[in-house]
């Protein structure tokens, strides 16, 4: 089994359209996508998330994030809290790393997501390029959103129609990122054709 672990935004990102999505297994690797209760926290804590995504308090989610989220040890969480701690010093040592090429510096969540990847030897789904430029940092393994797609269109956990809609929910809610973009013409290409001529 290999575990995926979203992050806030890509949670976000796909869990109204593919449902079931957490605990489920998929792909050759036997993928099995899970989030941090810190998800929860954050989109709670937040009135623009609320206000934006206001199916998250759906029951049948609220009760999927909760029978799949991850319980850690109490040494697990010990070594979680130091790994973070590391990953966070780093972001605010070397802010410009961070900030320079559209990127934003990953916050404390994010860092904790991070961490998890790294003491649990997860792959953590994010479309944030600052999180992409730390996990490369410290060699933390790491999908944009869309590659997560990609892998769930191949193993036929979503169709073709699907990620088309996707697609436009998000390109409609002003919420596709320039990697997804690029990605239309690529990655998915069978499905959007190439990249138009210029």
């Amino acid at each position: 089994m290999t575990l995926v672990l979203l992050d806030t935004n890509a949670y976000l990102r796909l869990a109204k359209r593919i449902k079931p999505m957490l605990g489920v297994k998929f792909g050759q690797k036997d993928y099995v996508l899970t989030i941090l209760k810190d998800v929860e926290d954050e989109v709670h804590r937040s009135a623009r998330l609320k206000f934006h995504f206001p199916w998250f308090s759906n029951p049948e989610l609220a009760a999927e994030r909760f029978a799949q989220s991850i319980k850690l040890s109490r040494d697990e969480q010990e070594e979680l809290k130091a790994a973070t701690s590391v990953l966070r010093g780093t972001v605010l040592t070397n802010a410009t790393s961070y900030t320079s090429l559209g990127r934003s510096p990953p916050s404390p969540t994010d860092c904790r997501v991070l961490a998890f990847g790294q003491i649990r030897t997860a792959i953590v789904v994010t479309d944030d390029l600052g999180m992409h430029q730390l996990a490369k940092d410290f060699e933390i393994a790491v999908w944009h959103g869309h590659e997560l797609l990609k892998k769930m269109l191949t193993a036929k956990v979503v169709n073709a129609e699907l990620v088309r809609e996707i697609f436009e929910a998000l390109e409609a809610n002003n919420d596709l990122p320039l990697t997804w973009r690029h990605s239309r013409h690529t990655a998915f290409a069978k499905l959007f054709g190439p990249p138009p001529k210029i």
